[in-house]
């Protein structure tokens, strides 16, 4: 069915205008959006065959136009493996796996949490906070995992059918996905949009991804506590927090302390160098490699910590940043918004309508591949404003929370069988709403008192 959708969408929209090359690509992409779409292989098989196909079917064209320089226009695919953007979201997965192998993102929750009190509404808002914080450095899909785990001891305590329950089952991947908006390595569209932003000879470092994306961040965040309370009103008058005791059972030997502590050195250490990149000149990807070799060579993480990583998350970065790339480098792009020369259509409208189809794509997609397909397109597009769409997108995709299919961590939450899917339509709903008014508003703040 995708392969029928790629040949129909290509044969409608190609002119003779279009090169051998630019037609292969645009059924790329169009077989791409089926597969994703469709789901009829997983979203990481989707990277490695853009990689596979861009390698084999343009390195056949240029084989025969240019045959002395044919590699060299297909190495460049096959090197977003090595790409900034992938080295620095790894070393987020590394920071991750070694926070959890020494138990300190436990140790960081329960300390957080007990700060909040044991008001219902209170302990909401405090694990929802905590879970964004944490889904800034370590992939919201992990930080879901390890927040529900934390609380299901709790929920073992209430009905199936509280609405505390519900309001924590909800606010905890919706907290994780938002949360991501923060950070560089919250989320990989934050990642293609940079690498995007990168070909396009505009430097945007950690720090500056931090004062736009954060704020907004967290603005998501309370909001959607507002909107849980209002909704799900609980009638419990206190929370019993016993259940915090259980998740900081650690070993006590001195080694395992001495562990702890390098993490925490470690941690402060890499947040430090990303959020100062702009004195000291090291790009954020090089810092990354700090976390990978001292935990790696401290013997924090292991190899067969290091197997279990998302590998699969980077390899559909990886194809899709050789998407974009090819989007880019073949003139398509170029050559579609070369079409609407002649229309007229206000920046602010086109904010609008590409914030909200990143909100609907990112729903029943990966928000990786809306990302990798709508942020080439945008930067073209509004090549006078070349920072503010690709950030409004990369921002927007995380906003996508209306089914469990929507994103891992709805999935997960889903899969503890306490809500149902019509539990998030409503909240889903909320957030696709407010989300693309405070992105566009803290974009346009951001761009004003900084450019």
């Amino acid at each position: 069915m995708s392969i029928i959708f790629a040949f129909g969408l290509t044969y409608t929209l190609s002119s003779p205008e279009l090169g051998q090359d630019q037609i292969y690509v645009l059924f790329l992409l169009f077989l791409s959006i089926g597969l994703w779409v469709t789901e009829a292989v997983p979203p990481f098989a989707v990277g490695l065959f853009i990689v596979g196909f861009l390698i084999f079917a343009l390195g056949s064209f240029y084989q025969e136009a240019d045959p002395e320089n044919a590699n060299e226009y297909v190495k460049k695919y096959m090197q977003t493996w090595s790409n900034s953007v992938i080295w620095l979201m790894l070393g987020g997965f590394f920071m991750a796996e070694g926070m959890r192998a020494v138990g300190l993102d436990k140790t960081l929750f329960k300390i957080s949490i007990s700060k909040f009190g044991s008001k219902p509404r209170y302990v909401l808002l405090g694990i929802m906070l905590v879970t964004a914080v944490f889904s800034m450095i370590m992939s919201n899909t992990a930080t879901t995992a390890m927040m529900i785990a934390a609380v299901i001891p709790f929920l073992d305590t209430l009905k199936r059918d509280a609405p505390f329950a519900k309001a924590l089952l909800i606010g905890i991947p919706a907290s994780a996905s938002l949360g991501g908006m923060g950070t560089i390595i919250g989320s990989p569209p934050n990642a293609i949009a940079i690498e995007a932003l990168n070909s396009h000879g505009i430097q945007f470092g950690f720090l500056e991804w931090m004062i736009v994306g954060f704020p907004i961040a967290i603005i998501l965040v309370i909001s959607f506590w507002f909107f849980l309370i209002s909704k799900y009103v609980p009638k419990l008058s206190t929370i019993d927090l016993s259940f915090l005791d259980k998740l900081d059972q650690q070993s006590s030997s001195p080694v395992f302390a001495i562990k702890k502590k390098l993490v925490s050195i470690i941690l402060l250490l890499t947040l430090v160098l990303w959020l100062t990149g702009n004195i000291h000149g090291i790009p954020a990807s090089i810092v990354s490699f700090l976390p990978i070799i001292l935990l790696t060579m401290f013997g924090i993480v292991s190899g067969e910590e290091v197997r279990k990583l998302p590998w699969d998350t980077l390899m559909l970065v990886a194809g899709g940043l050789s998407l974009g790339l090819a989007i880019k480098e073949t003139g398509l792009a170029d050559y579609y918004v070369s079409l609407l020369n002649g229309v007229e259509i206000n920046f602010y409208v086109i904010m609008v309508i590409f914030s909200l189809l990143t909100v609907i794509f990112s729903n029943f997609m990966s928000n990786t591949a809306t990302a990798t397909i709508l942020i080439p397109i945008a930067i073209i597009l509004a090549s006078q404003n070349a920072l503010i769409l690709p950030l409004i997108i990369s921002l927007s995709a995380s906003a996508a929370l209306f089914l469990p299919i929507s994103t891992p961590p709805n999935a997960i939450a889903f899969s503890t069988g306490r809500i149902e899917q019509k539990d998030f339509m409503l909240g889903g709903l909320f957030v696709a709403i407010l989300a693309p008014i405070v992105i566009i508003l803290g974009v346009l703040i951001f761009i004003n008192l900084n450019y």
